[in-house]
């Protein structure tokens, strides 16, 4: 099938929904998006099946902005480029924890370290009675489902037709936004089951749609709910927007990539 269109922009979202940050490059590896959803907080309140606190039960979060300390070393492993050179298969190493050590932004531009109390404070406060949290920390990404996220932004622009309203595609909260040039939305959907080339070397298996939630309806910049998102979603689109895949060749995604159909 060959070429399908270029990737628009790539993220990654260090805590699990505070605000996510658009980078020139990602690096897509098995177990996710380099420095993506490495930290969340542990709630009392939330179904032991998915325990963490999200911006479902505190929309503020999303007006938190987590950075790297040392952002050059948070972008990509170490040693990648001597990987490579050794070979094309070789994994690199995993990050020092240190390398991906980071602090937040708050609402009110206090900078605050990931695990000070006074952050856990607030959060507490945010989210309302019932919720105790626990800082957790892993060395993979926390994922919803699956290792990387998928978004066109014919799709947001369709989304937004249909309701009246010029929908932000950070809403959908995307680690790689997809410009597929003149196809309809939901385009993407016709990629499940299919794997994907994007730049030289990353291929992609897409795997599934990807099932919506109260997440969407957060506006990215005020956090303000609009429920009418969600609904339209759910009646005209099985509840889906966008797809999730997972790697089977690391490697760098940037922004301009071509995205190839391989299969």
């Amino acid at each position: 099938m060959g070429a399908i269109g270029r990737v628009d922009s790539v993220w990654r979202y260090p805590v699990k929904s505070m605000r996510g940050e658009q980078l020139p490059e990602i690096f897509a590896a098995f177990a996710g998006v380099w420095g993506d959803r490495l930290f969340a907080f542990k709630s009392s309140a939330t179904p032991v099946g998915f325990p963490y606190l999200t911006g479902r039960e505190a929309h503020e979060m999303l007006l938190y902005q987590p950075r790297f300390r040392h952002p050059e070393k948070a972008e990509k492993p170490a040693n990648l480029a001597e990987a490579e050179q050794l070979s094309p298969i070789l994994n690199p190493v995993a990050a020092d924890p240190g390398e991906l050590a980071l602090d937040v932004v708050t609402p009110s531009g206090e900078v605050l370290a990931i695990d000070d109390p006074a952050l856990l404070q607030q959060l507490t406060v945010r989210a309302g009675g019932g919720h105790s949290l626990i800082l957790l920390r892993s060395e993979r990404a926390m994922t919803d489902c699956r290792p990387i996220s998928l978004f066109s932004l014919q799709t947001a622009r369709q989304l937004g037709t249909e309701i009246g309203s010029v929908l932000d595609k950070r809403r959908f909260r995307a680690n790689v936004y997809m410009d597929l040039g003149t196809a309809d939305g939901f385009s993407e959907n016709a990629l499940v089951g299919r794997k994907l080339r994007i730049g030289p070397k990353v291929v992609i298996s897409v795997l599934e749609r990807d099932s919506r939630c109260q997440m969407i309806t957060l506006d990215p910049d005020t956090a303000v709910p609009n429920p009418e998102v969600l609904r339209n979603v759910a009646r005209g689109h099985e509840g889906t927007a966008g797809v999730y895949g997972a790697m089977l060749a690391e490697g760098l995604i940037r922004a301009g990539d071509a995205v190839e159909v391989l299969d």
